[in-house]
């Protein structure tokens, strides 16, 4: 039931976003949003087709590459527990597309719950027909801070 309500309340969210949105910029909107669903239910399965193999993470602790992001996710060692996205910005350059969210995101890490301001950068790629992402960077940011449009 908390899943459905929580998927349901993404889906509400990505909804009022998509409203000013080229069909692209909705696309990986909804990517980008899945993605932190993805996240949360450490669904490595759906992030391994996500990420693309030379993927790089950028977080407060240090940066790697994409099998060393999966392992994480699937240990445990920090769980992405829910990402509360307050705004989005995307920006489509020929087959590129860069995605700024800005979230609260509550994590487990090191036995505790930590709740944390971020602007995130993500980078993805159309490979075919599914995006790839290429790149994804945590900005701790205060909780005033705002994505320009």
């Amino acid at each position: 039931m908390k899943k459905l309500l929580i998927a349901l309340l993404l889906t509400l969210m990505s909804s009022s976003l998509l409203l000013a949105q080229s069909s692209t910029e909705q696309e990986v909107t909804k990517l980008s949003m899945e993605k932190w669903q993805w996240m949360a239910d450490k669904d490595v399965a759906k992030l391994e087709k996500l990420f693309d193999d030379k993927a790089k993470f950028v977080h407060m602790s240090g940066s790697w590459k994409k099998d060393r992001e999966l392992e994480i996710i699937e240990s445990g060692s920090i769980w992405y527990k829910k990402a509360d996205v307050h705004d989005t910005a995307v920006e489509i350059s020929g087959n590129t597309a860069i995605v700024w969210n800005r979230i609260t995101l509550t994590a487990f890490v090191r036995g505790a719950d930590v709740v944390t301001e971020f602007t995130v950068t993500e980078v993805y790629q159309k490979q075919g027909e599914n995006w790839k992402m290429h790149a994804l960077t945590f900005s701790s940011v205060r909780d005033t801070h705002e994505i320009e449009h």
